[in-house]
């Protein structure tokens, strides 16, 4: 599904989340911004981005799973995908995501 959400090429079971998210990309890239300033989007590991994209698309759009199963399901996802610092980077990041303003 990561792969697909970069691609926009998806199989019909994969195609209704992500072609839910795409509408919303800016506005998540945004607030990943704000979050990490010190990591460009650009800049971000492709999988590491694919996972914040769909967390925080669960946390801040749909609402239906709690925040911490999403953010607990984010941290097993970036310790199966990414690399050694991608938990920690993923739970940093949704982690100021949820802080109240």
């Amino acid at each position: 599904m990561m792969q697909q959400l970069f691609s926009y090429s998806f199989r019909p079971e994969e195609g209704k989340a992500i072609t839910a998210i795409i509408p919303h990309l800016s506005t998540i890239d945004a607030r990943i911004t704000t979050c990490a300033p010190e990591w460009p989007v650009d800049k971000i590991a492709k999988i590491d981005l694919a996972i914040l994209r769909l967390a925080i698309y669960e946390i801040t759009i749909t609402k239906e799973a709690p925040v911490k199963v999403v953010i607990d399901e984010a941290i097993e996802l970036a310790k199966s995908f990414g690399n050694s610092n991608s938990p920690k980077f993923i739970n940093g990041v949704l982690g100021t995501i949820i802080q109240p303003v």
